[in-house]
């Protein structure tokens, strides 16, 4: 059983993404699809929903595209997570028995793995990110 539905993964991907590319310009949510083979739209719909949770913020006009709204330090894994799973909900709402009986079961092992993931910054994905290859390497001695 995998533990994180896909929205979950892509929403924490997208957010390293935008703090392994963008280096004094936005990421637009086109170069993220096309660096990642993903679906746009679906992506627009995550990217946006990290915005409203003040997760990234969005720039507007031809060289807009998404930022991190915070310090990397300040991210956690486990809020991206949370919403990533609250917009996957909204798309699909759950049947009676299933909302009443097995989910709440699940909701107390998601909030437990959760938790462990709340010990996890983004600073900490970043790090393992550079160490492996990805993204423009840093230049200068100051970053956020």
């Amino acid at each position: 059983m995998k533990l994180l539905p896909r929205p979950a993964k892509f929403a924490v991907m997208a957010t390293l993404d935008v703090a392994l590319h963008a280096r004094g310009r936005p990421v637009s949510s086109k170069e993220l699809a096309a660096r990642h083979d993903l679906p746009p739209r679906r992506l627009e719909t995550l990217l946006q929903a990290l915005v409203r949770a003040g997760i990234l913020k969005s720039v507007r006009g031809p060289a807009g595209g998404y930022e991190l709204a915070r310090e990397r330090r300040r991210l956690c894994v486990g809020e991206i997570v949370r919403v990533a799973l609250r917009a996957d909900e909204e798309l699909q709402p759950a049947p009676a028995l299933l909302a009443a009986v097995l989910e709440p079961l699940i909701a107390q092992t998601e909030e437990a793995a959760l938790a462990r993931l709340d010990d996890i910054t983004l600073e900490d994905l970043y790090a393992r990110a550079i160490a492996q290859g990805f993204g423009d390497q840093p230049t200068g001695d100051f970053e956020i």
